[in-house]
């Protein structure tokens, strides 16, 4: 075995030390510690066994971010990065902590710089890479974040419209909210549980209805918030209210879809424009590594390397912004 097989050898389980100890560690180990607590407390049918811990109490704990302290206390703040986090993980639907998140883009970011400063000993190409493999857990996360709001909009106008009939079937509010609960699908059925929940178990039918608008940033959301609040205070009939609001649904929803069929020409150009730089020096660095190569030994090339990411990031964004018609 030569000297570059050992060489790559031990940067592999170098590279798999760094992203996998952390994750165990921090992750793994104090998931397992839980669990062993919980198979004790069933097997003896109560605390588990051994001196009793100073401070316990009975009260639920708050929910941990991060299995870190400092982390879970950053993460907690009221910052736009850590309200941005936590509304990202939460709407994406995956099980994951905001923690988890930020640990896992760190360890990739990591892995990636120290790759490619291992094949390309340039530290400015190392810190390029890390950024763009960093950031991949949260672009995943934003994209599914928007796919199950999408789905949330279209399941909507149905929740509206169940919750209308329950009124007019002489039932409370709540118990129309229980009903859409139970009876559609995800992901309305779970943000419909836990608003009638929050305000079954105590907190004020208002505050529920602000956090429910808060947590769906829909504007769809905004105007069934907005016309329970009114028709709270005002008086009215809330299920014509609700009827019309379902049927002001289904019309934004129409012209949005049209919307996206007279704007699918110009989306289209926009994935190719942005696949189309990647995939040509992919072809180069496969079929001319000698020209490539000078990209990457040269500085000047480097700097160009740099620029060319960023030029083609910007671009992407303006064509997304573009594309992207308010209705």
């Amino acid at each position: 075995m030569g000297t570059a097989e050992l060489v790559a050898g031990a940067t592999f389980l170098l590279v798999l030390l760094i992203v996998v100890g952390p994750y165990i560690l921090l992750v793994v180990r104090p998931e397992s510690a839980t669990r062993d607590v919980l198979r004790q407390r069933i097997k003896t049918g109560g605390a588990p066994s051994g001196p009793r811990t100073t401070g316990a109490s009975l009260l639920k704990d708050v929910e941990r971010l991060s299995t870190i302290g400092p982390l879970h206390n950053a993460l907690a703040g009221e910052g736009a990065i850590a309200v941005n986090i936590r509304n990202v993980v939460y709407m994406s639907g995956v099980k994951v902590t905001p923690g988890q998140l930020v640990l896992g883009s760190a360890c990739l970011a990591l892995a990636g710089y120290i790759l490619t400063v291992t094949w390309i000993p340039r530290w400015q190409l190392g810190l390029l890479a890390g950024v763009l493999l960093g950031a991949l857990p949260y672009t995943v996360l934003r994209i599914l974040r928007a796919q199950r709001l999408h789905k949330f909009e279209e399941q909507f106008p149905e929740a509206v419209d169940l919750i209308s009939r329950a009124l007019r079937a002489g039932h409370a509010l709540p118990t129309g909210l229980r009903m859409a609960a139970d009876e559609l699908p995800e992901p309305v059925a779970a943000e419909f549980k836990l608003l009638h929940d929050q305000q079954n178990y105590g907190m004020p039918l208002t505050e529920a209805l602000r956090s429910f608008a808060d947590r769906v940033p829909l504007i769809d959301a905004r105007f069934f918030v907005t016309a329970v609040l009114t028709q709270r205070e005002a008086g009215g009939n809330l299920a014509e209210v609700l009827d019309n609001l379902s049927a002001v649904i289904r019309d934004r929803f129409k012209i949005k879809r049209q919307l996206r069929v007279v704007s699918a020409h110009g989306r289209l150009t926009g994935m190719v424009l942005a696949a189309l730089p990647p995939a040509l020096g992919l072809v180069l660095l496969i079929r001319m590594p000698d020209h490539f190569k000078i990209l990457i030994e040269e500085p000047a090339g480097v700097r160009m390397i740099m620029m060319a990411v960023f030029l083609q990031l910007l671009g992407v964004f303006l064509i997304y912004r573009i594309t992207k018609v308010e209705y």
